[in-house]
């Protein structure tokens, strides 16, 4: 009977212990969909804004009182205008293509609310091993419920500039977040890259990133300005856009501008990599991506600013400078590998060493 039990107890500790390690590889494949998802969500953001659909569905969390939004204006009060009023301000002309393209970015919304959620879930296995992939795990999913908050916020307020760039900077936050936590996660899988010239590698990365933020946020601000003059001349003087939002702002030639300095501070960081990194090695690989990410974006931009500011290119654009952030962090992280997740390397080798 002895014999049987500690049997039984060696199986279920067994058992026990594939179920965490399911767990954890399950964290890291789901976590890195759950960036991707992210990002998604970023560009149907993008969508929405090009498209003018930020109002189409002018209440929150329902979209004109329903559920299901209408597909049809027949399916609305004669008084919709008045009934559904923002700020004492009655709401456009119902447009079915607008209403449902805000639903689909809502519902994109809740799904990945739901991703993030289950992240968070998952990174409990993580708990007694490296408690700071629990803890922004569930930091982040905190971030995402006031994403949610901001993004009724941003309705309730008819699309108030400042609260759609504090929208933007939240979801940004929670792709670091992420991104900072599945990184962390492969602790003690991935091989360490060493580099040369650490220091001053650091120095141009963090100011590059520094300053490809700022760009972004001046992006935002461009993207208001252009929000503001269409309501005021309309579709049919797209032509007359830019023109019309640097008589309102400087915003724009300032962000036309500060891309050069963007480009070159990326051009000297890749040259260092090059330089200092392993030819051929995650980081280089990493460097180059960015590159011709931003190339893309800084082509993106030039049509945009000299071809009427064509609609598929906007969304474009941000995912671009987006993704652009996302890979500045893993850079960051990777070159800064063995100073910020050496302690812990050291102390999952030491348990393993006492398991043996």
């Amino acid at each position: 009977m002895l014999s049987i039990y500690f049997t039984s107890y060696q199986q279920l500790t067994k058992e026990r212990f594939n179920l965490k390690k399911n767990m954890v590889a399950i964290y890291r494949k789901f976590g890195i969909t759950t960036i991707i998802a992210v990002y998604l969500l970023i560009l149907v953001g993008g969508i929405v804004r090009s498209t003018g659909s930020g109002m189409g569905c002018p209440d929150w969390p329902k979209c004109f009182g329903q559920y299901v939004p209408p597909t049809d204006i027949s399916e609305l009060p004669e008084d919709y205008k008045t009934v559904f009023a923002v700020q004492g301000r009655e709401i456009a002309d119902f447009n079915a293509v607008h209403t449902w393209i805000e639903y689909i970015n809502r519902l994109l919304g809740v799904l990945i609310g739901f991703f993030i959620l289950i992240t968070a879930v998952l990174s409990i296995s993580f708990w007694k091993k490296d408690k700071i992939i629990t803890l922004f795990s569930v930091l982040a999913l905190i971030a995402v419920i006031i994403q949610g908050w901001l993004g009724a916020k941003v309705v309730s307020t008819d699309l108030h500039e400042g609260m759609i760039t504090i929208h933007m900077i939240m979801a940004l936050l929670i792709v670091g977040l992420l991104i900072y936590t599945v990184v962390r996660s492969y602790n003690g899988i991935i091989k360490t890259e060493k580099i040369t010239n650490p220091s001053k590698i650091n120095l141009i990365a963090f100011a590059s990133f520094g300053v490809a933020f700022l760009q972004l946020i001046l992006g935002t601000q461009v993207r208001e300005s252009i929000d503001t003059i269409s309501k005021k001349l309309g579709e049919n003087m797209r032509t007359e856009w830019i023109e019309g939002i640097t008589e309102i702002s400087n915003t724009f030639y300032i962000h036309r501008s500060f891309s050069i300095l963007v480009l070159l501070l990326h051009l000297g960081l890749i040259y260092m990599l090059w330089k200092n990194a392993s030819k051929n090695g995650r980081i280089q690989r990493l460097g180059k991506s960015l590159l011709i990410i931003l190339i893309i974006e800084v082509i993106t931009g030039i049509i945009m600013a000299y071809f009427a500011i064509p609609k598929p290119l906007q969304p474009i654009h941000m995912l671009l400078a987006s993704v652009a952030l996302g890979i500045h962090v893993l850079l960051i992280l990777f070159i800064n590998f063995d100073f910020l997740f050496r302690k812990n390397v050291v102390e999952v080798a030491r348990g393993n060493t006492s398991n043996e």
